[in-house]
């Protein structure tokens, strides 16, 4: 028996009748929200493994190693379900390698920026393999969405200059240790690049837009609200928090937002690399 996306039946809306005025707002939030959940469905099922699994770990296995197991489940079961493409998997994997070469980095013992704390048998360089999904979990989020709100960007700056941003992005997270923190210098210059940058997206069956600054910000909040949840759960441990917790650092959203930027560039890049190397069949 085929496996039918379940999106076919939740999220292809029919037309309907006209509504306005606040019946109509009221319906759009509804379907935004149903929307915004549904492309969220690899994050809630990852977090919530991470904040249920108790730290001494399940059947005998580590609780980092319980993690990955869990991670790698629910994407081999998306993909079998039809809610994610094979394209879309690859560049979540690609996301997962780019963020483990930041954990490597952040966590060795010259930097030291955050630590794991318990043992695991996946453990490479001192870091738990399935911490790469933390990162891929915010790609995946955008390519659902992407997707799901048939997304379409108005006043995209030039690819290469955009690139450009995303990779000083990138490698500001391991320079600024020995150069000075860039930061502010490159989210003045993405300001910049994306000042007239608008996302259009459908909630039902009306396009509406909103600045795509505005969703870097907005992105980068509920991530800081995760990292909050996550070291309160001792999921990992910034110096700071190592004799009680403590909130995460407002700063840090910033530095999410950021990575949200990189994010973004990498998920538009191959979906326009992707659209300029298509050649659609000749009839005949």
């Amino acid at each position: 028996m085929s496996v039918v996306p379940l999106d076919k039946h939740l999220l292809d809306f029919r037309p309907r009748p006209a509504v306005g005025g606040v019946r109509r707002f009221v319906m759009e939030f509804w379907y935004f929200g149903i929307k915004n959940a549904r492309a969220c469905l690899f994050v809630a099922l990852f977090f919530g493994a991470v904040f249920s699994v108790p730290r001494a770990g399940l059947w005998g296995l580590p609780r980092y190693d319980v993690l990955l197991a869990v991670a790698l489940l629910i994407q081999w079961g998306m993909v079998r379900a039809g809610l994610e493409t094979l394209d879309e998997f690859k560049a979540i994997c690609l996301f997962h390698v780019v963020g483990f070469a930041l954990e490597v980095f952040k966590t060795s013992s010259s930097i030291q920026s955050w630590s794991y704390p318990d043992f695991a048998y996946t453990k490479v360089w001192g870091v738990p393999l399935f911490s790469g999904f933390m990162y891929a979990a915010v790609g995946s989020y955008i390519i659902q969405a992407w997707r799901l709100f048939d997304l379409r960007i108005r006043h995209h700056p030039p690819y290469w200059m955009a690139t450009l941003i995303a990779t000083a992005i990138y490698l500001n997270f391991f320079t600024h240790h020995y150069i000075g923190d860039l930061r502010w210098y490159l989210a003045a210059c993405a300001m910049g690049l994306y000042a007239r940058t608008m996302v259009h997206f459908k909630p039902r069956d009306r396009e509406r837009c909103m600045p795509l600054l505005s969703s870097f910000v907005l992105i980068g909040f509920f991530i800081w609200l995760a990292e909050n949840i996550s070291t309160f759960f001792g999921i990992w441990r910034y110096p700071n928090q190592l004799g009680a917790w403590s909130t995460v650092h407002w700063g840090k959203w910033s530095s999410w937002s950021m990575l949200v930027v990189m994010t973004f560039t990498i998920i538009a890049n191959l979906k326009h690399i992707k659209a300029t190397i298509h050649v659609p069949p000749q009839n005949g």
